[in-house]
């Protein structure tokens, strides 16, 4: 896998420290509530939200989303899928929403839409990385580890076509793997 990459953007050790930053943001932000309810936004914040979570010492409720817009490609397709028949419980509860990348927007604001529906009280959203690029959806994250230029990056969470999740860093694909 290792081979594929054209270079490392943010190392492991680095997204480590900063972890640490938004964990105690997150926990300042959110120490008055009883619980806190997070949901991810599968598969691509699994990694960024086991260690992010980890870091936070408050009382958590842990749900995951399984939605979709890359549909397989480098570039989002415009349209987000919720895929699952049953959403979490999230009436009245402050929720925090975790997601590996925001790009487009439009997976952050149609998920925050569809919680604010579901009666949650307050919305926050957090990634991993943030895009420098005009968005197609209004709205930035509340909290973002990393600003990355627009170019398609892997690891940490982050895949081409199912693949290079489980890299410990976030990196670029050569330009010769992208079909």
């Amino acid at each position: 896998m290792n081979e594929d990459i054209e270079k490392v953007l943010i190392a492991e050790e680095v997204i480590e420290r900063r972890l640490d930053v938004i964990a105690e943001r997150i926990r300042a932000d959110f120490a008055r509530e009883d619980s806190l309810q997070v949901v991810g936004i599968l598969k691509g914040a699994l990694v960024f939200m086991a260690d992010l979570l980890r870091r936070v010492p408050l009382r958590l409720e842990i749900e995951c989303l399984n939605v979709a817009s890359y549909h397989g490609g480098t570039e989002s397709s415009g349209q987000v899928d919720f895929l699952d028949v049953k959403l979490p419980e999230v009436k009245g509860r402050s929720v925090l929403v975790l997601d590996d990348i925001l790009d487009t927007g439009r997976t952050l604001a149609a998920v925050s839409e569809k919680l604010y529906e579901m009666g949650a009280r307050k919305v926050k959203t957090c990634v991993l990385l943030t895009k420098d690029k005009e968005r197609a959806a209004e709205g930035e994250a509340d909290y973002s580890a990393f600003e990355i230029g627009d170019e398609f990056v892997v690891g940490y969470g982050l895949d081409y076509d199912g693949k290079y999740r489980n890299l410990p860093y976030v990196g670029v694909l050569k330009e010769s793997v992208i079909g």
